[in-house]
């Protein structure tokens, strides 16, 4: 079978929790905040290690965040989609205050190419996951 973005976004019409896509969201952003924290001097010593850990952070944080979101209830790409994005928009803007004008300041290419663009995983790694966990006929 043929695989149809447009029939995979259309057809699955689940309700977003909303309250559990926020609340799951907040720890999008802080589990891999406080792990950059502690794992800050590393970035000094071995920048594209402190990159690859952080990126893997964020792989392995997306995942265990999917997996409590869509406990006990069907997994639909839309919806998976739609929430990775909101975590995708939540990081960002808990990330602007720190990186505009706090301590951290960067511009703003500074910060897309380094952090920003980091976060297009969640969507990404939520729509594909969901997708891999639909059944074949689906």
């Amino acid at each position: 079978m043929e695989w149809n973005l447009a029939y995979t976004l259309g057809a699955e019409v689940n309700m977003v929790l909303w309250k559990r896509a926020v609340l799951l969201g907040l720890l999008s952003w802080l589990i891999p905040f406080a792990i950059s924290f502690v794992a800050f001097p590393l970035k000094k010593s071995n920048a594209p290690l402190f990159g690859t850990l952080m990126g893997l952070v964020v792989l392995l944080t997306a995942g265990a965040l999917l997996t409590r979101y869509f406990r006990n209830r069907p997994v639909a790409a839309r919806e998976a989609l739609i929430v990775g994005t909101l975590w995708f928009v939540m990081n960002l803007a808990f990330d602007y205050p720190m990186f505009a004008y706090g301590p951290m300041k960067m511009t703003a290419l500074g910060y897309y190419s380094e952090i920003g663009l980091v976060y297009l995983t969640f969507p990404a790694f939520a729509f594909l996951a969901a997708r891999l966990a639909k059944p074949s006929g689906s």
